[in-house]
């Protein structure tokens, strides 16, 4: 494939994701649960379970409520994500893609990286065009101030 075509996608708090946080955190509960009914005495590892249970619980949340929102962005040779006002460039990895979500990253020219969950809730319209720019290969471009030939757009599939 050549150049995929450009694309705006918007992206924002994922219901994929803060399902998966939610699953994940009921089924934790649940296995704690159990483990409390059992007939063994309440000592000092249940309630470090219990414990270290509610911290990862209140992170993953607070994490999926703090999930970045703006808009990425492939002009047919550069990734770029805009949020806050504030725009960077980077290279565009896929991690995981099960057809209507991706997890991806971009990691900006400064080092920095912004994991993003889209899906195709967001704009189904534009949904194909994204996944076919984040896959596409030969579509790399180059930083415009780098030297080297180091490509802008790299996927992990």
């Amino acid at each position: 494939m050549h150049n995929a075509p450009a694309v705006t996608y918007p992206v924002g708090r994922s219901l994929f994701h803060g399902g998966l946080v939610l699953a994940a955190g009921g089924l934790g509960s649940l296995i704690a649960l159990l483990w409390l009914a059992t007939p063994v005495a309440l000592g000092w590892r249940q309630w470090l379970l219990v414990g270290v249970l509610v911290v990862v619980v209140l992170s993953a949340g607070n994490a999926w409520r703090r999930s970045p929102r703006g808009v990425l962005r492939w002009d047919g040779h550069f990734w770029e994500w805009a949020s806050s006002g504030t725009v960077q460039t980077g290279q565009l990895v896929v991690h995981v893609d099960l057809q209507s979500w991706m997890v991806v990253s971009l990691r900006s020219d400064r080092g920095a990286t912004v994991w993003l969950w889209p899906e195709r809730r967001s704009d189904a319209l534009h949904w194909v065009t994204l996944r076919r720019a984040a896959f596409a290969r030969s579509g790399a471009g180059h930083h415009p101030g780098s030297s080297g030939d180091q490509p802008r757009s790299e996927v992990k599939a």
